[in-house]
């Protein structure tokens, strides 16, 4: 689903898919037809591309990333980054040698987003940030398997985390608080509320959940100045102390939701990194993300705080930090 989101956003960056990668070679052919472009093995890549798009499960992200960067090419890597931190070190310390990397947080390029990190910009000292996305439970993929890694907060989690860890700006997280739970069916965690706790005493609320029958994305943050709250699905907006604020529209011709979601600026972005160019939204963010994921998964399992930066194994999964 996501490798077809990312041909919409590239082919709306003017950017030509040349090659397709899959687990099979049913799968590389039917959707390198669909592209036309060429089918191929993972070994083969970048076949002759200048990027490669990372989406494959989270546990491979680094091999296949690493691989791809040692042929030349930049990459943008899915979130997760990966399955663990001494996985996500890996790409940084390869992001710190000069291979070029952006982490698939695509909301960080979404007009709605950006409208709002530039008001919280303007609005002095947060006092209240949330940040929820609340989703059904997947119907397909892996999501739900232990090997995934984590549940809703590890695969879904990620992008509140991820636009909280923004809104924040320059102030660092310290302590995160998680309290993760599932039904009996499940081993891996649907529903989970966190609570980060920065340098300057903000506390930012987090909730991540599969548990919802309609989609429901927003965020709010407040200041003694000023209210900026956006919604990002189903629908995008943004109002500043109550007002709407006006986004940009898609351009003519362009999915709107591959555009509203931040695609296509993503897109652009891993452009601008085969011309050399460092994307904010890089492999250290996506390790930003990660080690607070850790760090939740770890206090959902003892039940209390636990500090940031994460200082627990760096081999285990979230999941295994939370299960044991």
């Amino acid at each position: 689903m996501i490798s077809v989101i990312h041909a919409l956003a590239a082919e709306a960056a003017g950017l030509p898919v040349v090659a397709v990668a899959s687990r099979s070679a049913e799968r590389s052919h039917e959707r390198a037809g669909q592209l036309h472009a060429e089918a191929c093995s993972y070994r083969e890549l970048p076949a002759g591309a200048d990027a490669v798009v990372v989406a494959t499960p989270p546990a491979v992200h680094t091999a296949q990333a690493l691989d791809a960067i040692g042929a030349g090419a930049a990459v943008l890597v899915e979130k997760p980054l990966a399955t663990t931190l001494a996985d996500a070190d890996l790409l940084v310390a390869a992001e710190d040698a000069g291979a070029r990397i952006v982490y698939a947080e695509n909301l960080a390029f979404a007009p709605v987003v950006q409208t709002a990190l530039s008001i919280t910009a303007t609005m002095g000292p947060l006092g209240y940030l949330e940040v929820r996305a609340l989703s059904p439970r997947p119907t397909w993929g892996d999501f739900l398997e232990p090997r995934w890694g984590g549940g809703a907060l590890f695969d879904l989690g990620v992008h509140p985390l991820g636009l909280a860890l923004l809104l924040a700006g320059d102030d660092v997280p310290v302590e995160v608080t998680a309290v993760l739970s599932s039904p009996a069916e499940l081993v891996v965690d649907d529903h989970a509320e966190v609570l980060l706790r920065f340098a300057s005493g903000l506390v930012a609320r987090v909730e991540a959940s599969w548990r919802h029958h309609d989609v429901v994305w927003d965020l709010q943050a407040s200041s003694d100045a000023m209210v900026v709250r956006a919604d990002l699905l189903p629908s995008a907006g943004v109002e500043r102390n109550g007002e709407p604020v006006p986004i940009p529209p898609p351009p003519a011709g362009v999915d709107p939701m591959v555009f509203d979601l931040g695609y296509v600026g993503q897109m652009r972005a891993l452009a601008a990194a085969t011309a050399g160019d460092r994307s904010p939204i890089d492999a250290a963010f996506g390790r930003r993300v990660l080690d607070v994921v850790c760090g939740a998964y770890a206090s959902a399992g003892c039940g209390g705080p636990v500090p940031l930066p994460f200082a627990g194994s760096r081999d285990r999964t979230p999941l295994e930090l939370w299960r044991g």
